[in-house]
């Protein structure tokens, strides 16, 4: 059967949903992302993208950080407000009813109600035409205990992460495989 083809667009699926957390204390805001990814392993980097005009994007660069937070499902109404709500006129925390709490490394606030939270320091912005890539060298990593296994790794059944697929968020379902189970 011949495939259909499509013009270039952001076709890659599915892509995580996180609520990025930036600025400081007393000026924070949060941007929900799904444009996010690691592309490095040593050093550990993640990246986001942002567009330049979004409130956020003038807030990571003024404090050349951000935290990336991993919502669960029962937070999916705050991921959509943060993710269409601007900070410039509304306090997203308050909106949301989050909670900031202090991180270990970088200024900007991590929240509470996210089981995982992932402090980072920006090392380099491309512009990249609609949005603007920030690189964010991972320097502390934090995880609730209630997502954990016995083993202190993450448990995904527990932590329940969202996918975004072109327009649709999606839930992750069971694991069906392990990284190199092929070669037993």
């Amino acid at each position: 059967m011949p495939r259909l083809e499509l013009p270039p667009s952001e076709a890659l699926y599915p892509v995580p949903v996180a609520l990025v957390s930036c600025g400081n204390r007393d000026r924070a805001n949060i941007i929900t992302i799904a444009w996010c990814g690691v592309v490095c392993s040593k050093p550990p980097i993640l990246t986001i993208s942002v567009r330049p005009s979004r409130y956020s994007s003038n807030l990571i660069k003024e404090s050349g950080d951000f935290v990336l937070n991993i919502p669960t499902q029962d937070l999916l109404k705050e991921v959509d407000i943060c993710g269409t709500v601007s900070g410039t006129d509304k306090d997203k925390f308050k909106l949301c009813n989050f909670t900031k709490i202090d991180p270990s490394i970088v200024r900007s606030p991590m929240i509470e109600e996210c089981p995982a939270n992932i402090e980072c320091k920006v090392t380099k912005i491309l512009s990249l035409g609609a949005h603007d890539m920030f690189m964010g060298e991972v320097v502390k990593v934090h995880h609730d205990r209630s997502v954990l296994d016995k083993e202190g790794r993450m448990d995904y059944s527990k932590a329940a992460p969202i996918v975004y697929n072109q327009g649709e968020y999606w839930s992750l379902g069971k694991r069906v495989g392990r990284y190199g189970f092929s070669a037993k």
